[in-house]
């Protein structure tokens, strides 16, 4: 009961697909939204619309990493994807715990990049090179472990 008390921490996570896993440093845009029906009957004498759950609507999920020599996971199934190969897979984040366990696991259905964006590039800049792949998909379930 003790570790219900404090909310999970954010920066422990691992980022897996099929075939790999890597260490990103952020993951945002894991949400989802469901549009709403307004429906009124023709005989309603209150003049008042009812809202009725519609279809779920998702956004883009996007990932950052840091850039590494012979790394191009993210590029190549970004080229695969442009040269019509069908490549789309399911990707789990797991937030963890101390002892590495899954705390939170988040699996997005079907994703495929649909933008990837290499590090900017500063003469002055004191930061490492990160890197941007941005995926579209069908679907985030959420389970508590």
């Amino acid at each position: 009961m003790a570790n219900e008390l404090w909310p999970i921490p954010k920066f422990h996570f691992t980022v897996e697909w099929e075939g790999g896993e890597s260490g990103f440093q952020e993951v945002s845009g894991l949400e989802m939204e469901s549009q709403f029906i307004e429906y009124r009957s023709g005989d309603d004498s209150t003049f008042i619309t009812q809202k009725i759950p519609g279809l779920k609507k998702h956004g883009t999920v996007t990932l950052k990493k840091g850039t590494f020599r012979g790394d191009n996971q993210m590029w190549d199934w970004f080229t695969d994807v442009q040269t019509n190969q069908d490549r789309r897979m399911d990707v789990t984040i797991s937030l963890l715990d101390e002892e590495n366990s899954p705390v939170m696991v988040w699996t997005v259905r079907n994703a495929f990049p649909i933008k990837i964006t290499a590090t900017d590039l500063k003469a002055d800049a004191n930061e490492v090179a990160v890197e941007t792949i941005e995926l579209a998909h069908e679907g985030i379930e959420q389970e508590a472990q």
